[in-house]
């Protein structure tokens, strides 16, 4: 089943995955290797450790590999602009009971990251938005409680 990512977010895994075969791949080799000359290995809690790293960083790479053959990348530039909340789209909303603004984005679960402003789609708050137009009053269950949202705007930024 495809799994929704933004462009940039597949670019972001692309380096990642770039850094990990190349760089990292070869400095932990070479750590590997260092650790080997320090004699017996039984007891070489660097080598030990480098070997833990590398098959942290092994298993990354087939991770990041597995995500991005599942991925349908989404790129919001190329639809066309309307007010409608869809995969990617900035949406900015009012908290209806404090008239404090907030604005997200909606992205894969991947690249979600709060601090960020952006949002999983499969989070909450963005099931509750998505389909939903500028204007529209959303209700969001939430571990505080339900809360009502109005959308005041929707962007499809990149």
């Amino acid at each position: 089943m495809p799994v929704p990512m933004t462009v940039s977010g597949a670019e972001s895994l692309r380096k990642e995955l770039a850094h990990r075969k190349t760089g990292l791949r070869q400095e932990i080799t070479q750590a590997i290797s260092e650790a080997r000359k320090h004699g017996d290995l039984k007891e070489n809690a660097e080598y030990h450790a480098a070997r833990e790293q590398q098959g942290f960083n092994e298993g990354r790479i087939q991770d990041i590999e597995g995500k991005l053959a599942d991925a349908q990348i989404i790129d919001i530039s190329k639809i066309p602009p309307g007010d409608k909340v869809i995969f990617a789209a900035t949406v900015s909303m009012l908290d209806v009971d404090t008239d404090e603004g907030v604005t997200y984005k909606i992205v894969g679960e991947d690249e979600a990251d709060l601090k960020a402003g952006k949002i999983s789609v499969m989070s909450p708050i963005a099931r509750a938005l998505i389909a939903k137009s500028v204007g529209d009053v959303v209700m969001v269950n939430t571990p505080g409680g339900d809360k009502e949202y109005e959308i005041s705007d929707v962007k499809y930024l990149v």
